[in-house]
């Protein structure tokens, strides 16, 4: 007898595992960018604080930059209507109250000073951080009005961190001051991103993370990351600079610091603070500093008591 035999064959699915790789990957790396769009808003946005209103003879007022954006300002006159003047920058989430102290004691020495709230801080309109870029025509406006206040007498800028990157970074370059001290201040943004991200993580994770919101720059300002470069801009300015860092911030490494002393064209000085993070350089009051500071600004802008 012969039986015949029916055979069924099942076919069963193959699984692609590259497929489903591919897939995985594109979701993390949309995951990824996602998460970093979001930490790069978080970090720029701008955010009003509190700021003691100014005593006589202080005035407090608002300016107004070139695109429209409100600039709280605190003056305090100077010995003469003519005396030598400096304007104070603060640094990133910080405001002019940062420096009232500092500006109220180069006030008792005679000499004129204007400090501001930036763009996103203090009493100013609230707008994202630019890195310095824009944050420029609020110090272009700042140094026009107190020049004309103190009837073209020389003027000195502090630009402390983000203040000081403020004071280069415009698109007709650095700020004609007569003398820039510059504070804490990063060399270029890659720099400064990647130096935050490595207090946190390893150096190979910071490496690899800081493209992630240094790239950013092209979409949300339009420009190349490399555009936001202070140690390039200041091969710009002729002017006699004053560069202060400090040996153990982990923000703007002492190498940066540095390699701006070395850029400065016009002659510069430099001053190292052995101790103290990024925070402590932006805020120093110390006599030590305030000696160096008052010297640099008697060579360069002249005595407080010059004038009528």
């Amino acid at each position: 007898m012969m039986v015949a035999l029916k055979l069924r064959c099942q076919h069963r699915p193959v699984r692609v595992q590259g497929g489903n790789f591919a897939i995985g990957f594109s979701a993390a790396i949309a995951a990824g960018l996602t998460a970093s769009w979001f930490v790069g808003s978080f970090m720029t946005r701008g955010r009003e604080t509190f700021v003691d209103p100014a005593s006589s003879p202080s005035q407090d007022f608002d300016l107004e930059s070139l695109d429209g954006i409100t600039i709280a300002a605190t003056f305090r006159p100077g010995r003469h209507s003519r005396s030598p003047s400096v304007l104070l920058l603060h640094g990133f989430r910080a405001s002019r109250q940062a420096t009232a102290a500092n500006a109220m004691w180069l006030a008792s020495l005679g000499y004129a000073t204007l400090t501001i709230d930036l763009r996103g801080h203090g009493q100013s309109t609230i707008a994202p951080c630019t890195f310095g870029l824009r944050e420029a025509m609020e110090v272009g406006t700042a140094f026009d009005w107190l020049r004309k206040r103190q009837e073209n007498a020389p003027v000195c800028i502090v630009g402390i961190s983000l203040g000081g990157a403020a004071c280069l970074l415009g698109e007709a370059g650095p700020i004609p001051a007569d003398a820039l001290v510059l504070q804490g201040v990063y060399s270029d943004i890659r720099h400064a991103i990647r130096n935050r991200i490595a207090r946190y993580t390893p150096s190979l994770a910071a490496t690899l993370l800081e493209p992630l919101l240094s790239l950013q720059a092209l979409l949300r300002l339009g420009i190349s990351p490399s555009r936001l470069a202070p140690v390039r801009a200041l091969s710009q300015y002729p002017g006699p600079v004053l560069i202060i860092g400090g040996q153990q911030d982990r923000s703007t490494l002492v190498t940066e610091t540095r390699a701006l002393y070395d850029a400065a064209k016009g002659g510069g000085k430099l001053m190292l603070i052995p101790d103290g993070d990024h925070i402590d350089i932006c805020r120093l009051t110390s006599a030590a500093y305030r000696d160096c500071l008052k010297a640099f600004l008697a060579q360069t802008i002249g005595s407080a008591n010059i004038g009528n």
